[in-house]
């Protein structure tokens, strides 16, 4: 089996997926011979989605982590799985029945629904095809789908037991709500921008005439349509402007009701008049400050957010906006428009339709978090127990207190959503019963709620509530219903619960600690007894190379897939201008993306696309995703497969199991196998810290600057120049490091490591299973580090930068080869000596050199330019016209002098330190020392040539 001559991504990893999959290298360990157990549960992407920039830099920390402890001899489960995405998916299928000029009302519930499962079997793959072409080494034998039998069983155990224990209620709370989908949606799917309204002032007049010469208050909101809405006018309870006003009543234009004057600390004197409405069914903030005054509650809206018959004869079913209109027409007409002035807001939009959301007071399912269970603890309670104690830990640790601080303030969650498609809540109502007093029985089926409300006397007719579950409930059972946990639990397990729960480490964006993180940690906690993780690893959120999130309306959405496969120009341009929701934005779009891929984007390959998400995988909310850092590793894994080829070439098809002779071992060899074994304990040492950024940089770095760049090309001396037993010890050393490197990377860039090392392992004598899948992850050999050697390589390395840097400084043509002198001072030292003369055939060689000449001092009247390293001068001994280097020399030093000008100009400028980036200030400092530091070497020597020249 020969290797190709050019490293092809595309056909290595259309080869080796589908052998790892169908080897079953994937499945779930179950060994009871294995000490440890590692298991991550993928963060279920919607069903019916694509794989985006986001799922991919969350797959690939997820597979790195456990290819590891999957070679480290772990019992290794990642646990796959797809959510059915309520919200997204319904809005997919209903989009699809409006091209067909269809509505799911038209449908009906039933036909409905069988549209979207038909929906969900013909895309509910794509994902985790996608998934796959990442190289994600999931089950997939134990897939799950929230909707799927034994999930939805789950679902439906938890929420009644939830519901007999008090934890779960049925109350009127103020929602979010999307009048476009007409459901409650989370906090997480409202998409609050700032946008350019109006704030209107108001006359407010009081009830019983003037006060004081005044006729009334003057109101500011900026909603002006839900003045219908309200039950108070507020001030601050300090503001003196108002306190002599606190308790009067006013008249609520429009309506002519009466309404009090009250004082709360939630006004903000420095808004508008530091008067404000009161309108407790239509925003939370005066949703809370009604139930701390008793107030009552007026809905105005219709769930369309069309105004209901709670508002005038004239008003009623009229759009909001346009009863704002027509609201603000009739009080400029009555003179109680007082003014008008932009204003610059938040506005809620919902995520999925980009319409104006409505805090809107509905009948809402909740789970109770803050009030005690049966065994006197709240969900909220056991959730911060359990991190406090330190049971689940943190990293970076800072997100504690994100979790802490939303768990010490958390509010009851409204988990019913007002869809079709999703868990139906498993309440039944007494349809016999007035509207708004009717009985409702939670079981488990229709048959046990009948049995239920017969027992209380009724024996009619029984309807179920037609609400859904919020998707985020069977999210937050993910930990055990994934594991088949059977609500007889513990005494009635399996064992992947047995083994897998809890998980070893949740991999997620900080985006949903709240929504998800905190809740799996109530739920799992509340149900099992367990934790759900021992670890939660927090990554920021990938953005553009701007720092820009990437979304469809901006434009800048790049699809994981086009990175590995490459995507031409026009496509690319299709794909972003495509289903957009503002049309008049494709022009931009296309014009931005000629502009930044004028040749479309080029085929990187999955693994070079996996080492750039884990490089990026730095402590911090944003990450900057850079293209070209793509190109960077795909040019690493082209090194890499060119440096095998040429191990390979050199080796043989079998090295002979003879071990190298110690005098053979040269300091290179040492060095290199030194150096290996502090990378394998750095490799161990940053995955288990979580920093994969770290552990990234330590593997490039000693493949390309010392594998590559270094130990090679002094292989290629000792094998040229060296004996037989030199030689063997060189190819040797040179495939049993290239070997122990390709398990090293393996769990970042599966693909290339398991093509190479299916050559390489064979030929090192180290094929001990048939794939690096489930190779031992190295681990490093103290007894190995040499540091003599590394100290000796360190003066090596040095001495051959500065002949190089003498070389450009004299612009020598890099062809030429020429001899260099080595001053080793006085007194002489004969072992410093030795180890010179043992670097001569390798300087020779990476230097251009044709002989290295040791003495004790340089002669006095050399006038060629010297480098000194540690104790040594060093001089190429070449003839040099003095006048042609004095003129270059000087004209180098004025050069520099001028840019160590221009770097302090604009250091001194306080202006630019304060506003330009961090990094732009640093370079600017580094440009001063790194030219500084070259003029102390260039002055001297044109102090020389000037004594020579009679001009000093």
């Amino acid at each position: 089996m020969t290797l190709d001559k050019s490293f092809e991504p595309k056909a290595i990893e259309s080869r080796w997926y589908p052998y790892w999959e169908e080897h079953g290298y994937f499945r779930a360990g179950f060994d009871p011979g294995r000490k440890n157990a590692y298991c991550i549960l993928m963060p279920p992407p919607n069903v019916t989605g694509t794989l985006h920039m986001g799922h991919g830099f969350n797959q690939t920390i997820i597979d790195t982590l456990v290819r590891w402890r999957r070679m480290s001899g772990d019992n290794v489960l990642l646990q796959p799985g797809t959510d059915h995405a309520g919200i997204a998916t319904q809005i997919v299928v209903e989009r699809q029945l409006e091209r067909e000029g269809l509505t799911r009302y038209d449908l009906g519930r039933e036909k409905f629904l069988e549209r979207v499962w038909q929906w969900k079997e013909y895309s509910g793959g794509t994902i985790t095809r996608q998934m796959r072409r990442l190289g994600t080494s999931a089950d997939w034998t134990r897939e799950r789908f929230t909707m799927d039998e034994g999930l939805s069983r789950t679902v439906l155990e938890v929420f009644v037991r939830l519901y007999r224990e008090g934890l779960i209620y049925r109350g009127k709370r103020l929602v979010n709500w999307d009048p476009k989908l007409r459901t409650a949606v989370s906090d997480l799917e409202v998409s609050a921008e700032e946008e350019e309204g109006f704030l209107w002032s108001i006359l407010y007049p009081f009830a019983d005439g003037p006060i004081d010469g005044r006729a009334g208050v003057v109101v500011a909101t900026t909603r002006p349509e839900t003045l219908f809405g309200d039950v108070a006018v507020m001030v601050h309870p300090e503001d003196p402007r108002y306190q002599a006003l606190i308790g009067k009543e006013v008249i609520l234009p429009l309506v002519g009701r009466r309404i009090p004057i009250i004082a709360d600390p939630a006004v903000d004197p420095s808004f508008g008049t530091g008067c404000v409405k009161v309108t407790p069914a239509h925003d939370a903030n005066d949703y809370a400050v009604a139930q701390r005054h008793g107030l009552p509650m007026i809905n105005i809206f219709r769930l369309d957010a069309h105004l209901n018959d709670n508002v005038p004869p004239a008003y009623r079913g009229l759009d909001r906006f346009v009863a704002r209109e027509k609201a603000v027409a009739e009080l400029q007409a009555q003179g109680l428009l007082v003014e008008v002035k932009p204003h610059t807001m938040m506005v809620p939009r919902g995520e999925r339709t980009g319409v104006v959301l409505e805090p809107v007071l509905t009948d809402q399912w909740f789970v109770a978090t803050t009030k005690p269970g049966p065994d006197g603890k709240s969900l909220a309670q056991k959730a911060l127990e359990v991190v406090e104690d330190g049971s689940i830990r943190f990293f970076p640790e800072n997100w504690v207190n994100t979790y802490r601080q939303w768990l010490v303030n958390i509010q009851d969650w409204c988990i019913s959503r007002q869809l079709w498609w999703g868990h139906q809540i498993p309440a039944w109502y007494a349809d016999e019963d007035p509207a708004e007093h009717r009985r409702f029985w939670v079981a488990h089926d229709e048959a046990e709620a009948r049995a239920l409300a017969a027992a209380e006397g009724y024996t009619g007719k029984l309807t179920r509530d037609p609400d859904v579950l919020d998707t985020w409930f069977s999210s937050a059972l993910w930990p055990f219903s994934t594991l088949d946990w059977t609500p007889e639990y513990p005494a009635k397990s399996n064992p992947a619960l047995d083994l897998y729960l809890p998980s070893s480490v949740l991999v997620t964006g900080f985006d949903i600690i709240f929504f998800w993180v905190a809740r799996m940690v109530m739920m799992t906690t509340h149900i099992t007894g367990k934790i759900p993780f021992k670890h939660v690893y927090v990554h920021g959120l990938i953005r553009d190379a701007e720092g820009q999130k990437m979304s469809k309306s901006k434009g800048n959405v790049l699809d994981p897939i086009d990175l590995i496969d490459g995507i031409d120009l026009e496509s690319l341009i299709q794909k972003r201008t495509t289903g957009l929701m503002n049309p008049k934005q494709a022009e931009a779009i296309a014009e931005r993306t000629r502009k930044e891929f004028p040749n479309g984007i080029p085929a990187f390959g999955a693994d070079a696309l996996r080492f750039t998400f884990a490089s990026l995988a730095s402590p911090g909310r944003d990450i900057k995703f850079d293209l070209g850092r793509c190109e960077g590793y795909r040019n690493f894994c082209n090194k890499l497969w060119n440096a095998t080829r040429f191990v390979l070439m050199n080796v043989g098809e079998r090295l002979p199991d003879t071990p190298a002779a110690p005098e053979a071992l040269g300091f290179a060899e040492r060095w290199i196998v030194s150096r290996l074994q502090r990378v394998e304990a750095e490799a161990q040492r940053q995955l288990s810290d979580y920093r994969f950024d770290l552990y990234a940089k330590a593997l490039y770095e000693f493949v390309w600057d010392e594998y590559c760049d270094w130990y090679l090309e002094l292989a290629k001396v000792r094998l040229a120049q060296g004996d037989e037993a030199v030689r063997h010890a060189t190819r040797r050393t040179l495939i049993r490091v290239l070997e122990a490197v390709l398990r090293l990377l393996h769990p970042v860039i599966p693909f290339i490591t398991e093509e190479l090392w299916q050559h390489v392992a064979p030929v090192a004598g180290r094929k001990v299973s048939d794939s690096i899948m489930v190779a031992p992850y190295p681990v490093a050999e103290p007894e190995k580090l040499d540091e003599a050697a590394e100290r000796e390589m360190a003066l090596f390395q040095a001495i051959t930068r500065a002949v190089r840097g003498l070389r450009a400084e004299m612009k020598l043509n890099p062809g030429e080869r020429v001899p260099l002198a080595v001053a080793l001072g006085e007194p002489s030292d004969e072992a410093l000596a030795a180890t010179i003369a043992g670097f001569v055939p390798y300087l020779e060689a990476l230097a251009r050199l044709t002989e290295v000449r040791t003495l004790a001092r340089l002669p006095e009247d050399a006038l060629a330019p010297v480098a000194a390293v540690e104790t040594l001068q060093l001089m190429l001994d070449v003839p040099i016209d003095a006048a042609k280097e004095h003129e270059r020399l000087a004209k180098e030093i004025a050069r520099l002098h001028a840019e160590i000008a221009k770097a302090k100009k604009k250091l001194e400028n306080p202006s630019f330190v304060e506003r330009a980036p961090a990094e732009v200030v640093a370079q600017e400092r580094e440009r001063i020392e790194r030219f500084s530091a070259t003029l102390a070497q260039l002055e001297p020597q044109l102090a020389r040539l000037e004594r020579h020249l009679g001009r000093g």
